[in-house]
């Protein structure tokens, strides 16, 4: 690129730092050095300070020239894109009221201590600090959830109770806080000294976690809201957050029912390949059940998914992707105890000293089934999340430090995973019948998700020619049925599902509408001459984008 003006590079470069030093578990992920033994100050007071200091960058940026270079340009649009994203949830309130069954402050906590240095005394040392910290952190916390209220917007019952049961789930005994003092005894790099001062941080942390636990259940949820969807204001500004772009609701509701039909007929069809004359969901119950589909243990299980990534990695590299040496490790871990049912990915740090990481959370002692976990693993590791988070790292050349290590929206994130699912069946991965079947029930359960996340906020009806009660309106539990009867979900999951999506508004439409994008831009691309691999480079190589900056920046 241009060396004529670096100024946009070296003031994000900057941002990043600033970034960190406002929201230490961020610099974690990110693997900025210096803060891992501090938490973000999480109360109306911090979040008004960081607001401070996030528009006084925002000027900064704004009042930089007009750049030549394409790169610095984009390094440009990334910062104050990124700054006005946290400014918006400041200036709405929203930090009032984060709080929600997935994606809160109270999940993140056990989270970040995954991603950070368990091998030294010195990073255990940080661990102490920080869970001597969650008390502190969990007060500003409550007290911005409590102005919130005073505001009058406070959270749905139904998200409350969630996070108060999930409070005392991670206090609990053998939970993942719990689990520290054996994982520092088996690292064996701590003195006496260190070792007591994490068990009694350990103890202070799950005390912290059942005094917000029981400050949920006894003075925030008297005072909860019923009504579970958000309403079409918040809504729409929820999914500008998540795609970067703002389809019309509507048009895309009636999208995700036209997705359902055409993939209850591939599903159908696949299911006919697995066992001939049995009907769809006997198929889908014999694969769930029987555990000659699955593996045996926790330990199989996940060296079964781990053997998938490196499998992936060794034979599209140099074919279909370009992936640098640093990155061709992928990890596969089993997730911290009390948290809800799933998996996901944590990217690389900025120096690529911790790898990629899967993380599945496993449930029970097995046998654990494998149809639709052969794409989970593409969707969350190679090609998926691990190809495009860590080569997005690696991206110095072009791409600003901001855009590498701390900006991105979910449509571009989740809609490369959802994209690359459907990929490895194009290239042969599905090597059984029951992993194609998988494929087609994990797509089938993000359109499930387009229609109900949109039906449900902005209340809209269910068409009267849908496959599932037609012309009713949403409710919980006809989300619930939906994801069990449609959606092919365990009742456990599609119950924790239901909850994710009413209360994280927006994100779950991102996974197919990002795949929409994605191949509506491989189909104008390929028209154009272009060919797959190259199409695949110029995703990649732009970094995460919002969707309506995406064909602009692999077109030009």
């Amino acid at each position: 690129m241009s060396t004529t003006d670096r100024t946009p590079f070296t003031l994000a470069d900057a941002l990043v730092d600033e970034l960190a030093d406002m929201t230490p578990s961020a610099g974690t992920y990110w693997g900025v050095k210096g803060h891992d033994h501090r938490w973000e100050d999480l109360s109306p007071e911090g979040a008004a300070a960081s607001a401070a200091r996030l528009r006084a960058w925002k000027e900064r940026f704004a009042a930089l020239p007009e750049q030549a270079d394409r790169w610095s340009r984009l390094a440009v649009h990334v910062c104050l894109d990124q700054l006005g994203l946290s400014l918006d949830v400041v200036d709405h309130g929203d930090h009032l009221r984060d709080l929600n069954h997935l994606a809160c402050p109270v999940q993140h906590v056990p989270m970040v201590f995954d991603a950070m240095d368990t091998s030294t005394a010195e990073g255990w040392a940080n661990v102490a600090s920080r869970l001597e910290g969650v008390g502190a952190m969990f007060d500003g916390y409550r007290r911005s959830l409590q102005l919130g209220l005073d505001r009058g917007t406070p959270v749905a019952a139904r998200q409350v109770r969630s996070v108060a049961a999930q409070c005392h789930a991670y206090a609990a005994d053998g939970a993942s806080l719990d689990g520290l003092n054996a994982r520092l005894a088996e690292a064996g790099v701590a003195d006496d000294a260190l070792r007591q001062r994490v068990a009694a941080a350990t103890v202070a942390a799950r005390e912290a976690y059942t005094a917000l636990g029981t400050w949920l259940t006894d003075s925030y949820l008297p005072h909860a809201a019923e009504a579970d969807g958000v309403g079409r204001e918040r809504y729409l500004r929820a999914v500008r957050h998540f795609l970067g772009s703002t389809p019309d609701p509507e048009a895309t509701y009636a999208w995700g029912w036209d997705e359902i039909r055409a993939l209850q007929a591939r599903m159908t069809a696949a299911a006919e390949q697995v066992a001939p004359g049995v009907p769809l969901r006997q198929v889908v119950t014999m694969l769930m059940t029987d555990p000659a589909y699955g593996a045996p243990d926790r330990a199989s299980f996940l060296a079964l998914m781990q053997q998938r990534q490196q499998q992936a990695l060794s034979v599209l590299d140099g074919v279909h992707f370009e992936v640098p040496e640093g990155i061709r490790r992928v990890d596969v871990k089993q997730a911290p105890a009390g948290g809800p049912p799933g998996a996901y990915y944590v990217p690389p740090s900025e120096d690529l000293s911790r790898p990629g990481t899967v993380f599945y959370s496993l449930t029970g002692e097995g046998p654990y089934a494998l149809w639709d976990e052969v794409s989970t693993a593409y969707h969350e590791g190679f090609p998926g999340h691990h190809l495009q988070c860590a080569l997005q790292v690696t991206l110095k050349q072009d791409l600003c430090r901001v855009h590498r290590v701390a900006y991105g929206y979910s449509g571009f994130a989740e809609g490369w995973a959802l994209y690359a699912e459907e990929l490895m069946s194009e290239l042969g991965f599905y090597e059984k019948p029951e992993y194609e079947l998988g494929m087609l029930a994990n797509q089938m359960m993000r359109a499930c998700r387009v229609v109900f996340d949109i039906g449900a906020h902005l209340d809209l009806p269910i068409p009267d020619d849908a496959p599932f009660h037609p012309g009713e309106r949403w409710t919980f539990e006809l989300g619930v049925a939906l994801m069990q009867e449609v959606g092919g979900m365990a009742a456990e999951v599609a119950d924790s599902e239901i909850k994710r999506y009413l209360g994280w508004p927006g994100q779950a439409i991102s996974y197919k509408v990002g795949q929409k994008a994605m191949l509506d831009l491989r189909r104008e691309f390929l028209a154009a001459g272009g060919e797959l691999p190259e199409f695949h480079r110029r995703v990649l190589a732009c970094g995460n984008v919002g969707l309506d900056l995406l064909r602009d920046q692999v077109m030009s």
